[in-house]
Parts: C-alpha cells; sequence; structure tokens
C-alpha cells in the first residue's frame, strides 16, 4: 500500500516477506541492513520506485501492547524512526483493517526500531483525519557553530537529534526563501554542507553511541507567531545523498522545537506548524522536558493527515536486467508475495 504524508510517500508492505531473524524489531531492522539490504535497494530504485520514496516493513512485534512492528528504509539507509513514515503506518494498520476502526479519538502502539510509539487517530465517518505520534526526545548536541564550506564561505549551524542526527541552518542567511522553485538549489547547499562537516567530525548519541554519518540537514524559515502559544515556520529536510523531502518531516520538525526550547522561544504546551516547499503542514507540540546522562530532552509529539494512493501487488522478476536482486529470493514468500 502506497501513502504519503505531507507529500513523502511511504511504501507500506505488509506481506510476501518471510521471518526475519531477531527477537525485537531493532534487531529484525539491524539483520536487514547488515546481511540483506537487497530488499531496501529493490524497492527504492528503479524501475520499482524513486529514492525519494520510503519504505515501511511490518513485522511482528516483540512487545505485546504493540499492534504491530515497522522498520523504515530511506535512501540513506534505516532510520531507527521517522515522523512521516509512522503518520503512514499508523494509517495503514487502520485501513488495512489489522485494528478495526473506530470512530473518534482511538489510541493504539506500534513498536519502531526506536520502541514504543504512541498513536491518537481521529476518526470521522470512517476516514482516519489526522494521526498524532509521539516524537523521540530531542536535544541540542552543538549550537551556533561556524565551518567553511567550499561554495559556501562560512556557515553557521546548529546540531539536533530527534531520531537521526540533523544539521539546522538558517535559511536566509544561505539565502532562501523557502519555495518551491528552490528545490535544487537547496539540495546542492545541503549536500555541500553535510559533506564538510561529516569531513570534520562525527557525533555520538548519549546512549546509542556512534550511529553513523549525520544524515540530515533542517533549512530553517523564519518563526512567527499566530497566536498565543502558536507558532508557523517555513521549513525544508535534505536526507543524504541527495534528496529534499516533500515534507517538512516530523524528526525536522522535533528537531526545531528542540531548537526553540534551547533558545527558550518556547514552553511546555505551546505548537511550531512547519510548512513545506509543497505547501503541505505538520505541527509540532512541546509536551515537556525529561533528563537523562546530563541531557535534557525535549518531549514532542506530531500531527499530520496520510493518504492512501494505491494497493499493489510486486512482481519482482529476477531476470530483469534493471532489477539487482541477488538474495532477495530467500527473504520472500515465493509467488505469494508476488516473487518470480
Amino acid at each position: 500500500m502506497d501513502m504519503h504524508a505531507g507529500g513523502d510517500v511511504s511504501r507500506i508492505v505488509y506481506g510476501g516477506v518471510g521471518s526475519l531473524p531477531g527477537e525485537t524489531v531493532r534487531a529484525k531492522m539491524e539483520y536487514l541492513q547488515d546481511h540483506a539490504d537487497v530488499l531496501r535497494r529493490v524497492l527504492l530504485n528503479e524501475p520499482y520506485g524513486i529514492p525519494e520514496m520510503s519504505v515501511d516493513l511490518l513485522v511482528p512485534a516483540s512487545n505485546p501492547k504493540a499492534v504491530t512492528g515497522y522498520i523504515i528504509m530511506e535512501v540513506m539507509g534505516y532510520p531507527v524512526y521517522s515522523g512521516s513514515n509512522t503518520l503512514c503506518t499508523a494509517t495503514a494498520v487502520l485501513e488495512l483493517g489489522l485494528l478495526p476502526k473506530q470512530e473518534g479519538r482511538q489510541q493504539f502502539i506500534l513498536e519502531s526500531p526506536a520502541g514504543l510509539v504512541q498513536i491518537d487517530a481521529e476518526i470521522r465517518d470512517g476516514v482516519v483525519e489526522s494521526i498524532t505520534c509521539e516524537g523521540l526526545p530531542s536535544y541540542i548536541d552543538t549550537y551556533q557553530q561556524t565551518i567553511s564550506v567550499p561554495g559556501l564561505g562560512e556557515v553557521t549551524y546548529s546540531i539536533a537529534y530527534s531520531g537521526g542526527f540533523y544539521v539546522l541552518v538558517d535559511a536566509a542567511e544561505l539565502g532562501f526563501s523557502l519555495t518551491l522553485d528552490e528545490e535544487t538549489r537547496l539540495s546542492a547547499c545541503a549536500h555541500a554542507i553535510i559533506e564538510a562537516i561529516r569531513a570534520e567530525r562525527n557525533f555520538r548519541h548519549y546512549s546509542l553511541g556512534d550511529v553513523g554519518p549525520i544524515p540530515f540537514l533542517h533549512f530553517m524559515g523564519p518563526v512567527e507567531s499566530s497566536a498565543k502559544g502558536q507558532f508557523t515556520s517555513r521549513s525544508a529536510t535534505y536526507v543524504h545523498p541527495g534528496v529534499i523531502c516533500r515534507s517538512t518531516t516530523g524528526t525536522g520538525t522535533s528537531a526545531r522545537l528542540a531548537l526553540m526550547q534551547h533558545e527558550k522561544r518556547i514552553l511546555p504546551g505551546d505548537t511550531l506548524e512547519t510548512c513545506s516547499l509543497r505547501e503541505t503542514r505538520f505541527v509540532g507540540r512541546f509536551t515537556g522536558l525529561s533528563q537523562a546522562e546530563g541531557q535534557t530532552l525535549v518531549e514532542n509529539s506530531i500531527t499530520g493527515k496520510a493518504y492512501v494512493l494505491n494497493r499493489a501487488e510486486i512482481i519482482v522478476n529476477s531476470d530483469d536486467p534493471m532489477v539487482k536482486s541477488g538474495g532477495l529470493g530467500s527473504l520472500l514468500h515465493p509467488r505469494k508475495g508476488g516473487c518470480e
């Protein structure tokens, strides 16, 4: 089932893949990452997909509280969490009937590689009107540093963790208004900044340790106040290499909340509505603060709406020269899941 939230397409794979080794969703993700990355590459590359898409593979949850588990696959690899992918997966759970819809507010739990995720769905006349999901506790790792970037000069940036490490930069300082016609230039600019930072340093999560080279950059527009405790801002998220997300992204919005809290610009209960290049919007809410291993963590939630695009069967033809499917057959249920 292909869906989108804020314009970001998520392909929900709910059948055809056999059991994966690992007792937890995180362990199953690590198995794919280390031993069976062919599934991600086949589904995201031509002729089946494009790098701008994501894939969410439904797998059994290890925690009995969760309806299902899900593994997120993107062009950069396997993020442990994603807001837009969670919005799509939660909606798919209801649309596929894995959990019967209930009118009004419906709560349930999913299991991501990062752990359990609380979901609040609003359903009206059988339609999933919105999903609110927990964002990962987010924090500022680095504040207002500068780096020399070839072709750009000195660039000021901050680093947040919100499910992945994010470079946060001021769009106006780099000459952008965050409109759709700037998309190609935004990608080139972000690529240069990410490469410069990767060459200079790496980042470690306070409990997860080394989570790999920094993959995300978020361009920040001016923050405007629309009402007391309600803020809006144009935004754009880049995923390395080469992808500008259609939505503002949930984790990008969570990173913004962490920065605004660090700068004492928001209070618990306040919201930030981020607006993408395509005028789609997510709403992040600052729900509270916590502490862990010396870090101040911003608890938050993300609200958005996902739309079903299609339901389909994918046929993997191993003799197709466009398809690099070596090793894929061992993961799939032959024919039942669409493998030839």
